[in-house]
């Protein structure tokens, strides 16, 4: 198999899909790996590191795409991705079906094989694709919003932490996953009050006894939000809701509770956000103000930190990838239950039911397709 790997193009994202390991993994099981010039540079990695590792380098995005039976990438397709993507052709990356009916139109249009990195799930009900990401997105999440709450950066002007004498600032996290708990603990860490709010009682309770003291647990409802939401200066949107659109849990009007130049972060942006005034933004321009409360919805928080989390991300799609490429994209998922689940789109046929219904189209079986 030919699998090409194309420079990220989404504004503010750098990381890459392939590290020289995976290259080396796959060129030695007899496959060949064709890398876009400098499509690891924002990670650290150079086109000699690919090269050694037995990667061809071409020129331009448009060679990678034609030559590639499968493309790896690490965001959606952008259009013009879109229009060098041709039928039957293999595209492994993290869509976000849900949060774009204009991307799955065009997928769908375009015949290709779409297997989600976020719709991957083992037998018990973990998101191998996702975990990574949500790590670093949840620690992220602390780490932006602190910085957001100076008042140069029109914040409350609260230090997470506080000082002997002075109480330290209150964080709030709808969600209790793995974004979540990695939030949770960056925010303790600092010394903050902090509250995890989510609906799985047992999660509640597992939270509950290896979390540090100033960590509470409460289960989410619109009462509780609202009560959290008075109190809170970071709150952090941390909530998943599998193949589908986040649940909306703020709404505008209980904007209207919370403190003036709060923080808001909406890690959910990417499945359309958990607040009602959620809209995505860039690193470059990652904040704007709504009902006097600031709002960061940057949709790949994890490529500001692209050394880090290309390497997560890797880590875990490695297997997989190597899994396509050696058994061919439908063996792999007749062979892989949780793969198999990755399906989105084939040929035209949309396997995604929460897709599907979301969009009006009819969904199809990933067993129809395979067979």
């Amino acid at each position: 198999m030919i699998v090409g790997v194309p420079k990220e193009i989404k504004e503010g994202e750098y990381r890459v899909s392939i590290v020289p390991a995976i290259v080396e993994s796959l060129v030695k099981a007899g496959h060949e790996v064709i890398v876009e010039t400098e499509a690891g540079r924002g990670s650290g990695i150079e086109d000699v590191d690919y090269s050694e590792a037995g990667a061809k380098i071409a020129a331009e995005a448009k060679d990678v795409f034609a030559a590639a039976d499968m493309i790896v990438k690490v965001k959606e397709p952008l259009a013009r991705e879109v229009k060098m993507i041709r039928e039957g052709q293999v595209v492994f990356t993290y869509f976000h079906f849900a949060a774009s009916e204009e991307l799955t139109r065009a997928m769908v249009d375009s015949k290709a094989v779409c297997i989600a990195y976020e719709t991957i799930e083992e037998a018990d009900g973990a998101l191998p694709l996702l975990i990574p990401m949500s790590e670093v997105a949840g620690r992220m999440a602390i780490q932006e919003g602190a910085k957001y709450l100076e008042r140069p950066m029109e914040g409350r002007g609260i230090l997470l932490g506080g000082v002997p004498g002075v109480d330290p600032g209150n964080v709030a996290i709808l969600g209790g996953g793995i974004s979540g708990a990695n939030a949770a603990r960056v925010a303790a860490g600092l010394g903050a009050n902090t509250v995890v709010l989510d609906i799985n009682l047992e999660k509640l309770r597992y939270l509950a006894d290896v979390m540090p003291p100033n960590v509470t647990t409460l289960m989410s409802n619109s009462y509780n939000i609202r009560s959290v939401l008075k109190d809170a200066d970071l709150v952090v949107g941390a909530v998943l809701r599998h193949g589908a659109r986040t649940p909306v849990l703020v709404t505008r009007e209980m904007l209207k509770l919370m403190k003036p130049r709060a923080v808001i972060v909406d890690i959910a942006v990417d499945q359309g956000g958990a607040f009602e005034t959620t809209r995505p933004t860039t690193h470059s321009n990652p904040v704007y103000m709504e009902e006097g409360i600031v709002h960061y919805c940057v949709a790949n928080m994890p490529g500001a930190v692209a050394g880090t989390s290309t390497y997560a991300l890797t880590n875990a799609t490695g297997r997989y990838m190597l899994q396509l490429a050696n058994k061919g994209w439908k063996q792999a998922l007749k062979d892989s239950a949780p793969l198999r689940r990755g399906l989105n789109i084939a040929y035209g046929k949309v396997t995604l039911a929460a897709v599907a219904e979301l969009f009006g189209y009819e969904t199809t079986p990933a067993d129809a397709v395979l067979s």
